[in-house]
């Protein structure tokens, strides 16, 4: 005698819904959520604007708490969803989504005209929102997995960087002088910086024909040291291409780890089946 499976309870439905994008109804909540996200940091770029923030500034400041409930509600049902909260409450987009949604509680408890300038630079807390959108690009973990392989290469190379750059400094301080401007070591290692990426405040400049042959020399290298970190990347991004990165969006309900295999009926991490239907 078959025994019948016990219908999945409302936890399980909101994780599904939350957590889960392969289900229409998990891509609907996505597809909303950052609707409302770009919604959120348009809001926060024209408030930003003076002539606009006075014109709609009640417009802005009630846009602001329905973006704020919503992101509340959100937090709380993420926190409901799954049976081990503190693994999301502690993971960083726990963090990113409490960051979205305290500056508009704070400002509200603790503003005043004493704390004006505190409560605008608290407010502006509202950008890590847009840190929300990373968990739906899915090519973020191609080129985050990318970087982190890269990572002791261009540590190497960043020295590298910073070698030549105090080595150049501290010639174009002896070449040129107080009289060019170079004062000291520390003030000619920073035009070498600036010079080797090929910005040129043009602050600081050589005056002498070794100077400049110099200052040349350093223009030139720089344009080729740009190509070097972007070829370093883009072989590991192409490496990572060659390897197939499982693209399974399950979350466990249970420890909250993600990054399983495609076909994948149990956490890796705590053993526990991810879909309790």
């Amino acid at each position: 005698m078959s025994r019948t499976q016990p219908k999945p309870g409302w936890k399980s439905k909101i994780h599904e819904i939350i957590y889960e994008a392969d289900t229409p109804a998990g891509k609907f909540f996505d597809v909303a959520l950052l609707v409302v996200i770009a919604i959120s940091i348009i809001l926060v770029m024209l408030e930003s604007v003076s002539s606009l923030n006075l014109k709609y500034y009640w417009h802005f400041y009630i846009a602001e708490w329905i973006i704020t409930i919503i992101f509340t509600i959100e937090y709380i049902l993420r926190i409901i969803a799954i049976k081990k909260p503190k693994n999301y409450i502690f993971s960083f987009y726990g963090i990113v989504d409490l960051l979205s949604t305290l500056p508009t509680y704070l400002a509200f408890l603790f503003g005043g005209h004493n704390l004006l300038f505190a409560v605008r630079a608290l407010r502006l807390l509202r950008v890590f929102r847009i840190l929300k959108i990373t968990r739906y690009i899915g090519e973020s973990n191609r080129l985050l997995l990318a970087l982190r392989n890269s990572r002791p290469k261009i540590i190497v190379f960043l020295f590298a960087v910073l070698i030549i750059c105090v080595i150049m400094g501290t010639v174009m301080h002896l070449v040129e002088g107080e009289e060019g401007g170079f004062d000291n070591i520390p003030l000619s290692i920073y035009w070498a910086i600036v010079t080797l990426t090929t910005v040129g405040f043009g602050d600081i400049h050589p005056i002498t024909p070794l100077g400049r042959f110099i200052a040349s020399f350093i223009m030139i290298v720089g344009y080729g040291i740009i190509a070097v970190p972007t070829g370093i990347v883009t072989s590991e991004i192409t490496r990572a291409q060659k390897n197939k990165i499982p693209t399974n969006t399950q979350v466990c309900p249970h420890c909250n780890e993600t990054k399983h295999m495609d076909d994948a009926e149990f956490c890796h991490n705590c053993g526990k089946k991810l879909n309790e239907k």
